[in-house]
């Protein structure tokens, strides 16, 4: 009797053991379970444009760049497609007039214009891309950089009527225009390449611009002319500098929709003449100087460099990243206090 007890005992103990190891086991497994879904799958890095740091979804970021030169005479306004350029590069011409070198790389705008004539400084811009130059008319010394030199280009002088087109509400020559459509047409018979590994801008990331340091700008306003007088006006509410030109804000001249930039970078570039019969200018984009960068509402006072071929904003020898988004270049005679008056905000 006793025996057969002490065997049930026996028993019962191994059963609540194996009962206890089983419970453990199981405990062990479900924690385990835990611990892997705690874990954050690894994602993809999200795939963004290389010169406005904005995300592509699943769209191409390989496109090749288009450089084109739009006018920006007081005939030509408003102008149409800036609205989609990636950057904007805004100079002095012939005496007062600005012109713009629009960078198309994300976006693709219906119809770019009026397209103007080439000037050599608006080339080296372009080259800095490798891009795709579009021209309607060009000085001498664009024509000999051009029909010379390694550049892709598409010239409007030979393609009059066909790749380009003539607008019926403007007056030769601020008339002329070309659609995106018949820029990749032009560039496919031409035999250009397509696509290409865009070498990418330098972005912040959203803590860095939480952060960003700088003295508080509402307005920066720059004088070319009497009747060329930009101005860049903040808004708060989506953190854009908003275009405008003697006193009206600027827009798409289709699709209404106000120019505005991330980004505004003011830089100051010797000027003069090629010599005294010659009223084209020569601007030295290759020596550096003095820069104003503003992003977020905040002005930071720092230098520009040209890095190959780009002209890039430096702050103690160290590069300053853009905002992701569009970003507007105007290049300035000296001074930028000069030529540059600022408002503050508050």
């Amino acid at each position: 009797m006793k025996k057969t007890l002490a065997s049930v005992l026996l028993l019962l103990g191994l059963t609540l053991l194996l009962v206890g190891c089983t419970g453990t086991q199981e405990k062990d497994r479900t924690e385990s379970m835990q611990e892997q879904k705690a874990v954050p799958v690894s994602k993809e890095p999200v795939k963004v444009y290389p010169l406005t740091g904005l995300p592509a979804g699943k769209d191409e970021i390989n496109r090749r760049v288009l450089a084109v030169m739009v006018n920006n005479h007081a005939l030509a306004r408003p102008q149409s497609g800036l609205h989609k350029a990636d950057i904007v590069y805004e100079a002095l011409t012939e005496g007062r007039i600005t012109r713009f070198l629009a960078i198309f790389q994300s976006q693709k705008p219906d119809v770019i214009g009026p397209v103007r004539s080439a000037r050599p400084y608006f080339i080296n811009l372009a080259q800095g891309y490798d891009a795709i130059y579009i021209a309607h008319g060009w000085s001498p010394q664009a024509k000999k950089m051009l029909t010379t030199g390694d550049t892709d280009y598409i010239q409007g002088l030979y393609h009059d009527g066909t790749w380009f087109q003539r607008a019926s509400f403007r007056k030769a020559p601020h008339n002329s225009y070309i659609p995106y459509a018949n820029a990749i047409k032009g560039a496919k018979a031409k035999g250009y390449a397509l696509t290409e590994d865009v070498r990418p801008l330098s972005f912040m990331t959203k803590k860095a611009i939480k952060h960003l340091k700088g003295q508080a700008v509402n307005t920066a306003t720059i004088t070319y002319a009497k009747d060329n007088v930009v101005s860049y006006v903040y808004h708060a509410e989506d953190g854009l500098y908003y275009r405008h030109i003697n006193g009206e804000q600027a827009k798409d001249r289709e699709s209404k929709a106000p120019l505005t930039a991330a980004n505004v970078f003011i830089v100051s570039a010797d000027h003069s003449f090629y010599n005294n019969k010659d009223y084209r200018r020569v601007i030295d984009l290759d020596k550096g100087g003095k820069a104003y960068l503003l992003q977020h509402g905040k002005l930071q006072k720092l230098e520009w460099k040209n890095v190959n071929g780009r002209i890039l904003p430096y702050k103690d020898g160290e590069e300053v990243p853009f905002i992701p988004g569009q970003t507007w270049v105007n290049i300035v005679e000296p001074s930028l206090e000069k030529n540059v008056s600022l408002t503050e905000g508050e």
